[in-house]
């Protein structure tokens, strides 16, 4: 199966020009598509355009991932209702540093035939100067035909700067600068780069009389109309610093079952036969939910590692199933602080329970865990308090051993109320 073959299966093909199924006949083609620098991570929003760079090499073809080191300090307005901040090269510089490690998770470097290559842009723009630019490329693309543009008619009222509205051209002539001295002749990325991608086609046109192609994917929706990638903390990145893999897992884990049908196909490399077998047995059993645990464990994995996916696989297991203290102790103390991110927090110093400490005084006095001895007593009457995943009575004496690493202690009220106590 070909490259667009196999976009199109995935539902991961939207506007393709004329002749580029043509030219990714060929063996070893060139493409690219950019990635902007504005943060220190890429966002599961990236993480498509990632995964077609990943089928273009898997289809024998040459990938190169265009890290924006000139554009990130410029703005692309595609999508973007308001003008960005500007950030400093300094900063951009940073950024694309750690851009650079996510991206070399995915794609295959130092191979015989077509090797991935990550280019910054930066490297050709920092020699340029303004008059140079608008004389020799400038003039070849006319404002009649940058202004018919979807990125930019969408900001003609709200407001466009004049350095914004520059994006496209700047776009375009990576493109060209790229079909020029790195003989790439396709650019690949998401349906709203469609103004920008064919700026650049119509550089090479006019500027070298060559043929250069686009392909683009559609926008990724969820199917409830929210945005896809944000939750109510904000985005989900591939930094586990700005994401948790604890939590990246349980964002695959959480979706819909007709978004897991959609997204199994765009984020992971298994074979049409393989999601075929997955969504009959989905089918014939949907509360197992097999095609959620099996897209948030492939995407985990590789965005992350397998040891990382069999912590978030465990502390799951350990929230929401049946677990024992033995489960919580082989949790180190990021996962704990990751698990229970969002939960009330309570600090207890040390000294305060290496001798016995009485349950309700632990729960009361030490934190806030309740608000009043009477309801405490209340629901350990009912049986309904856990510490550490251990049911406990009025009776009960806590002290330093029946901590979790000798730093938490964990309270479970009920089946789904946690309470966090850190012992410092």
């Amino acid at each position: 199966m070909d490259f667009l073959q196999e976009l199109d299966w995935r539902n991961m093909l939207h506007d393709v020009t004329p002749g580029a199924k043509e030219y990714l006949k060929k063996k070893n083609a060139v493409g690219y598509i950019g990635f902007d620098p504005t943060s220190d991570s890429l966002h599961i929003g990236s993480l498509v355009q990632i995964m077609i760079l990943v089928h273009f090499q898997k289809a024998g073809h040459k990938p190169i991932a265009l890290l924006g080191g000139a554009t990130g300090m410029v703005g692309d307005p595609s999508g973007k209702s308001k003008e960005r901040n500007l950030l400093t090269k300094k900063e951009i510089d940073h950024n694309i540093k750690k851009i650079k490690k996510q991206l070399e998770k995915f794609l295959t470097f130092d191979c015989d035939k077509n090797s991935a290559e990550i280019i910054n842009n930066y490297n050709w723009f920092k020699n340029f100067n303004l008059l140079s630019f608008i004389r020799d490329i400038g003039k070849h693309i006319t404002i009649s035909y940058m202004l018919t543009k979807d990125s930019v008619q969408s900001r003609m009222e709200a407001g466009l700067s004049f350095t914004e509205f520059t994006y496209q051209l700047i776009q375009g002539y990576d493109f060209y600068h790229l079909y020029k001295h790195h003989n790439c002749s396709i650019q690949l990325g998401g349906s709203d780069q469609w103004g920008n991608i064919v700026t650049g086609t119509e550089l090479i046109r006019r500027l070298e009389g060559g043929s250069a192609f686009a392909a683009t994917t559609p926008l990724i929706t969820k199917s409830d109309g929210g945005k896809f990638g944000k939750t109510e903390e904000g985005n989900i990145w591939l930094d586990p610093k700005k994401t948790s893999p604890y939590k990246f897992y349980q964002f695959w884990l959480n979706t819909s079952d007709e978004d897991a049908k959609k997204y199994i196909r765009i984020f992971t490399l298994l074979s049409k036969k393989e999601i075929n077998e997955l969504e009959a047995q989905h089918n014939n059993a949907p509360h197992l939910r097999v095609i959620q645990t099996t897209l948030a464990k492939d995407i985990t994995n590789r965005v992350h590692s397998k040891k990382d996916t069999e912590i978030a696989v465990n502390t799951s297991r350990i929230l929401f199933g049946k677990s024992t203290k033995e489960d919580l102790e082989k949790l180190d103390n990021n996962a704990v602080l990751s698990a229970f991110e969002g939960v009330p927090k309570y600090n207890v110093e040390k000294k305060s329970i290496t001798k016995k400490v009485n349950i309700l005084v632990l729960l009361t006095e030490l934190t806030s865990v309740f608000q009043s001895k009477s309801e405490a007593r209340r629901m350990l009457k009912n049986n309904a308090i856990s510490i550490n995943k251990l049911k406990v009575s009025e009776e009960a004496f806590i002290n330093l051993n029946d901590t979790i690493n000798n730093a938490f202690i964990i309270v479970q009220k009920g089946k789904k109320s946690y309470h966090l106590i850190n012992i410092t």
